[in-house]
């Protein structure tokens, strides 16, 4: 899955204004009619919306007012949840919820202002003037916390449905924060700020062939000294709530742990960065102490050094390959089947790639066209709609331990069901399916697959 938190800019799941916080975006309205939330008829706001993709601008105004109507109804009749858990919520949450929701309520009294703009007592969260707005905006501080705890109730339920079926959840949990977040203005001292809260550095990645001016991601980057003073808390708890909401977690970036490109903020491009060191083992041997062996995904994509494969090793962390980057011209590419080692998590392509299908129309040179034919032994003429199942073949035969396939492949979809493409800012993240669009002849060749190559759990 793509981190669940609210989105940011972009509607991006990666510039997320909470890494700790639930996207009330995805709080299902259904279930607020069941428990007196909600009346049917307030439901009308949303019922005109498309069901193909996300049309953030309507729908971002119209859910917030159906759940501020949930919410207006819970503070008559508080009996419409359960008291005792949303008090455990709150309790349990302390540590990330509070100063979230004083951040949102926050950001809403400025009109989406980023916190650098507020008030300087605000923005340096000095304890009086936390404590004035903790009193002026009580009631929205818990609308937001009511909101958290709906996400939640929902969240856990669907834990619950997927165990009973022994379905694990994938997650995804981005290396850096946003600079506009509750993250970085809750813990100022841990990022590397000027005296006005700014960024004096931040990341990216340093130029490479398909960039001559590397990419400049703009996150704060980490104060790993203060980090590691602080006995890791701050990441510490970050990463006891990603294992709460999933049962494996894919750290992005790998790389970042053992060296990080820190580019001087007044630089529009990554050309001036420099490479600094990470935290390295001594930062995952503190994970581990805290949670015994680790269920993390190491994102190893790239230009990957031997002490980050050393690093990634010595903790036995899986790393990832994809189908997609294989097809080069050379057997020798570590992303074709063949080459592949069991601790692995392949994907036939990821939230950044195109469809399988898009790909294969689209993306591939001549030359690589005719290497994928080959190597993927598609008949020619092959059916664009048939390149998706050889793909998908071609993993799930591998001896990776762990197969990932996007539902748009599973599915055939082409590029009209692309999730992202980097670098751009417009139509991504909005994509959406509806449960008629899965084909039964779909689920009957994964099904196939998954037991042809003995990837299921049970075979009855």
């Amino acid at each position: 899955m793509l981190p669940v938190g609210p989105v940011g800019p972009g509607a991006s799941p990666y510039s997320s204004p909470s890494t700790f916080a639930g996207n009330p975006l995805l709080i299902a309205p259904a279930p607020l009619v069941e428990s007196g939330l909600l009346e049917e008829e307030e439901l009308a706001p949303l019922t005109d919306l498309p069901d193909d993709h996300v049309d953030y601008e309507r729908l971002v105004p119209r859910k917030r007012t159906v759940l501020r109507t949930a919410f207006r109804r819970f503070q008559e009749d508080a009996s419409t949840i359960d008291a005792t858990r949303f008090k455990k919520f709150r309790e349990t949450q302390s540590a990330w919820l509070d100063e979230y929701a004083l951040y949102a309520a926050l950001k809403e009294a400025h009109d989406g202002a980023p916190w650098t703009d507020w008030t300087p007592a605000l923005a340096h969260c000095e304890p009086d003037a936390l404590q004035r707005a903790r009193e002026e905006h009580a009631e929205s501080i818990r609308k937001h916390i009511f909101w958290q705890y709906l996400f939640h109730r929902q969240w856990t339920a669907l834990q619950a449905y997927c165990r009973a079926r022994d379905i694990r959840l994938f997650g995804d949990l981005p290396i850096y924060v946003a600079h506009d977040s509750a993250d970085v203005w809750a813990h100022q001292e841990l990022f590397h700020l000027d005296d006005t809260g700014e960024p004096s550095v931040v990341a990216g990645v340093p130029p490479d062939y398909f960039s001559p001016e590397g990419q400049r991601w703009g996150n704060p980057i980490y104060r790993w000294d203060r980090m590691k003073e602080h006995g890791y808390a701050w990441w510490t708890e970050r990463l006891r709530r990603a294992f709460e909401q999933f049962d494996l977690v894919r750290l992005d970036h790998f790389r970042g742990f053992d060296e990080y490109w820190q580019i001087p903020a007044d630089q529009s491009t990554a050309i001036k960065g420099e490479w600094r060191d990470g935290p390295g083992a001594h930062f995952l041997r503190a994970m581990e102490d805290e949670f015994g062996t680790l269920p993390v995904v190491a994102e190893d994509l790239g230009i990957i050094t031997d002490s980050v494969k050393d690093l990634r090793d010595q903790f036995a962390l899986p790393g990832m390959a994809v189908l997609q980057f294989a097809f080069g011209g050379s057997p020798e590419n570590n992303f074709l089947p063949h080459n592949y080692r069991r601790n692995l998590v392949v994907y036939t392509g990821t939230h950044d790639n195109n469809t399988t299908v898009g790909w294969w129309r689209n993306d591939l040179s001549d030359e690589g066209r005719a290497f994928a034919r080959s190597y993927l032994n598609l008949p020619e003429p092959v059916a664009d709609e048939e390149v998706h199942r050889h793909a998908i073949r071609a993993i799930m035969a591998s001896v990776a331990d762990r197969v990932v396939i996007p539902l748009q492949d599973i599915m055939g979809l082409g590029s009209e069901g692309r999730m992202n493409t980097p670098g751009t800012l417009e139509e991504n993240w909005t994509w959406r399916f509806t449960p008629d669009q899965i084909a039964e002849e779909d689920a009957e060749v994964l099904k196939e697959f998954t037991h042809l190559y003995g990837r299921a759990s049970s075979y009855d």
